[in-house]
């Protein structure tokens, strides 16, 4: 069985020190004041590249012999692992290739070809660019590393939980992300070689499952992912070597909703000023799902694992996360459609304390009563007590056949 050694983390930690950023853990106030925990916060997107991915990707190239080095070396990714080790590669003049799938988001080709990588374009799924990959690097005899299944990758990670413990000390437990489960067989190695009493709690969205059927069929299997705002953590199925060294140092594992993800991404850059992308986000999203009460009152670690979110879904995200927080609330109503009706009606909502955000007429399906319009209404409120408290007003006032739209 695959293995990695507390001295394997040690000896990587010593490697890429002044490659790595050594990011901060501080504590978190308005965090812990809303979970109820004492949360302090691992800031991996501080990292160059905005994500933890540089610790085994420095750490794997430098383990590289010199004909290897002087080859180069090939990966498939989409994102953080293709940044880090085009951003490393660049830094110890290691010549990298990356095969993205076709889908891959243009900012990232963009970033890695500015990192000096050389990017293939090739495939509609991960599966067909690592393919593509492994073709190429047995024609080129280029060396091919696996973005969380290698050993040496695997270990780098782990330099993030010998941080932790140094940076806070006597931790109950640590909230780690899961994918292909490189981070948390790293972190986990070290934390529970430190202090075997830490509970390690892994988090991954309900939409792409891979660890938690794993451990259900004792093997790793893969797993149809849906879209999911964590997209760095769907990968279809958890790497052996990471699933062999994790499960069983790796204490629970919970799913999370999007609705939970989207909810910990806007909490985030509210309480903390942070910008932190779906998978990052996850381990804040675990404690506001309610599932983890029990870590009431103790020290608690969470790993913000990267900060590399796509823009273009953001404004996006950020209206869905007020959506299921409460604060922003749609529904149709039936008002008069005489002069004066959709005054009544803004007045109704302002009185209740209700900001009204848009309101579009629909005379064309309001059936045959002419004097009567729908209306479908976006309104801002503080949250789900208040958005009750508008239906009572308005019902108490005659507004009629209401109907809420959009909630989870």
């Amino acid at each position: 069985m695959a293995s990695i050694s507390f001295s394997d983390m040690t000896a990587a930690r010593d490697r890429i020190a002044g490659g790595v950023a050594l990011t901060p853990c501080p504590y978190s106030a308005p965090i812990s004041e809303i979970s109820g925990c004492e949360v302090y916060c691992k800031l991996e997107f501080l990292q160059r590249t905005g994500s933890f991915k540089e610790r085994g990707a420095r750490n794997a190239l430098l383990l590289l012999d010199s004909a290897q080095k002087k080859k180069g070396v090939i990966a498939a990714s989409a994102g953080n692992h293709a940044l880090a080790l085009a951003y490393h590669g660049g830094q110890l003049g290691v010549p990298v290739t990356v095969v993205m799938p076709m889908y891959a988001p243009l900012v990232k080709q963009v970033n890695c070809r500015r990192a000096g990588a050389r990017i293939v374009l090739h495939g509609a799924s991960f599966q067909e660019a690592k393919a593509k990959a492994d073709e190429i690097a047995q024609e080129q005899s280029l060396t091919y590393i696996h973005g969380y299944d290698n050993l040496a990758i695997i270990a780098g990670q782990g330099t993030l939980g010998l941080e932790v413990a140094e940076q806070v000390p006597h931790l109950d437990a640590i909230i780690v992300p899961i994918g292909g489960g490189g981070l948390i067989a790293g972190v986990a190695t070290a934390l529970k070689h430190l202090t075997p009493s830490i509970q390690v709690i892994g988090v991954e969205p309900a939409n792409s499952t891979c660890f938690t059927s794993a451990l259900a069929e004792g093997r790793c299997v893969r797993v149809p992912s849906q879209p999911t705002l964590a997209d760095g953590l769907a990968v279809g199925i958890v790497g052996e070597n990471a699933f062999a060294i994790a499960r069983g140092l790796v204490d629970r594992v919970i799913k999370v909703s999007e609705g939970d993800i989207a909810l910990a991404i806007v909490r985030l850059m509210e309480l903390e000023k942070s910008v932190v992308e779906g998978a990052g986000a996850a381990s804040l999203a675990a404690i506001l799902s309610g599932q983890l009460t029990d870590l009431a009152g103790k020290k608690v670690a969470l790993v913000l694992t990267g900060g590399n979110i796509d823009l273009t879904i953001l404004s996006r995200l950020i209206e869905s996360a007020l959506v299921v927080d409460g604060r922003l609330v749609r529904f149709t109503a039936v008002i008069s459609d005489r002069p004066g009706g959709l005054a009544r009606l803004t007045s109704l909502i302002a009185q209740a304390g209700g900001s009204v955000k848009e309101i579009t007429h629909d005379r064309l399906f309001s059936g045959p009563n002419v004097a009567a319009v729908n209306v479908l209404c976006t309104v801002e409120t503080r949250d789900q007590a208040h958005i009750e408290e508008l239906y009572v007003h308005l019902t108490a006032n005659g507004v009629r056949h209401f109907a809420h739209l959009g909630r989870e």
